[in-house]
């Protein structure tokens, strides 16, 4: 259930609601926007009397939520969310490039990519440290050293850094981690998205590769419920019959996402095509349709990558991408 109170509400008169709703043990979603200011209902609301709410003096509308996400959901804030990581805002108009390899796997070739990137404009750098690979013979990442090297890579450029959790049991090595990524694997890992919840971190959530984007908005509702706010939706590709590209890029999925939520979405056309070649249409598309940001595989020698080499940019490809992209977003946004 959304209140909307009317303007020029002061803030005692809404505090009072906000207390009278709370001893009915709801929790409230407040959102104070530039034109009204929308309270969100969460929890049993069957015992609400809307007629009494509605009659209140400070009240304009009443509505019902029909869907299952409610922290996530537009209606509870109809203002665009600008989540910060480290001074890089995404969202609400802010696009975000992020790059960086599909893994570490060593500090020459993070560094090295690392100072790349952001010499192209990139604003993150990207980089697995843990890896689910499909195959147990797979390269799985250097794991803490990874995380190590990251660090540096960082330390050496000023880019904050976004890396996948795989476990609540690694969440202490992520202590000095700017973003973690959720993985495709690990969207519907529900003890993982609750444990995130209760961090004051930024979580970057990726689609699974087969769930609809009603699945995608609950498992963020699963780090929202929990007190975390700061979450980013991101399309990665999705399963489907065709077998000309390793996932189906959904763009749709853009313009429909913010119009079910607030929260950022970002594209990665690395993972969605699995080809070098196709990721930068991918990336334009994703652009024109509106996305907050790009997260894009950047590799310094892609035909000795441990993993992903086919879907990695070169360093001089992304650069020539990131400078189309910058060209674009003046369009769209103009």
């Amino acid at each position: 259930m959304i209140v909307v109170l009317k303007q020029g509400v002061t803030e005692a008169k809404r505090d009072q609601l906000i207390n009278w709703l709370q001893d009915l043990g709801l929790r409230i979603h407040l959102s104070v926007g530039e034109y009204q200011t929308v309270l969100g209902l969460v929890g049993d609301t069957s015992q609400v009397d809307m007629d009494l709410v509605s009659s209140l003096e400070i009240v304009d509308s009443v509505k019902r939520v029909s869907e299952p996400f409610k922290c996530c959901n537009r209606k509870f804030h109809p203002e665009d969310m600008v989540v910060e990581c480290e001074g890089v805002k995404i969202g609400g108009g802010h696009f975000a490039m992020i790059a960086g390899p599909c893994s570490v796997e060593s500090e020459e070739q993070i560094v090295t990519v690392a100072k790349a990137v952001k010499a192209a404009g990139a604003q993150l750098l990207r980089g697995g440290a843990f890896k689910p690979r499909t195959s147990p013979y797979d390269f799985p990442g250097l794991k803490a050293t990874g995380l190590e090297l990251l660090k540096i890579a960082r330390q050496e450029t000023g880019l904050p850094f976004v890396t996948e959790i795989m476990s609540v049991a690694d969440l202490p090595l992520f202590e000095d981690v700017d973003m973690l990524q959720v993985g495709a694997r690990n969207m519907q890992n529900f003890d993982l998205l609750r444990e995130l919840g209760k961090l004051d971190k930024p979580i970057l959530l990726k689609r699974g590769l087969a769930n609809t984007l009603k699945e995608l908005l609950m498992s963020a509702e699963y780090i929202m419920a929990n007190g975390n706010e700061r979450v980013i939706l991101c399309e990665r590709g999705i399963r489907t019959f065709s077998d000309y590209t390793r996932n189906t890029l959904d763009i749709s999925a853009v313009p429909m996402l913010h119009e079910l939520t607030h929260l950022p979405v970002i594209v990665d056309p690395s993972h969605a095509t699995g080809m070098a070649r196709l990721v930068p249409s991918c990336a334009l598309a994703a652009t024109a349709a509106g996305a907050d940001g790009l997260i894009i595989e950047v590799h310094n020698d892609p035909i000795h990558a441990l993993c992903d080499g086919a879907q990695s940019l070169r360093p001089e490809e992304y650069t020539e991408l990131a400078a189309k992209v910058m060209q674009l977003r003046e369009v769209v946004a103009g």
